[in-house]
């Protein structure tokens, strides 16, 4: 369920990130300041702990596989589910990005 946790804080994120940028005047774009992320950073870190979540899962598979003591099939099946909501969640917010992308482009100049 912690998956599903980071997911919706992501979103959350994302939400206050388009509420601060509606409410700042429509000056000249500067650039974030120091300690602030942006978005894609934020986005690149949720990649690589999708990244790392498979890795670790194939990893475990790959011990069990080959008879390393101390490693349990449960851990190995929860690994691999885990990996799988994170990737399935990862491909979600792409397709939401991907649909607003495709909403702005449409909209009239």
């Amino acid at each position: 369920m912690s998956q599903g946790i980071e997911f919706n804080r992501l979103m959350l994120d994302m939400r206050s990130m388009q509420m601060d940028a509606m409410a700042q005047p429509k000056s000249v774009a500067s650039a974030p300041e120091l300690g602030q992320s942006s978005f894609a950073d934020m986005l690149g870190q949720a990649i690589n702990k999708v990244s790392d979540t498979q890795q670790a899962s194939s990893q475990l598979a790959t011990a069990f596989e080959i008879g390393k003591s101390g490693v349990d099939l449960t851990d190995v099946m929860v690994a691999s589910q885990k990996a799988s909501v994170s990737f399935q969640a990862l491909t979600q917010v792409r397709n939401k990005l991907v649909q607003a992308y495709q909403d702005i482009m449409q909209m009239p100049v």
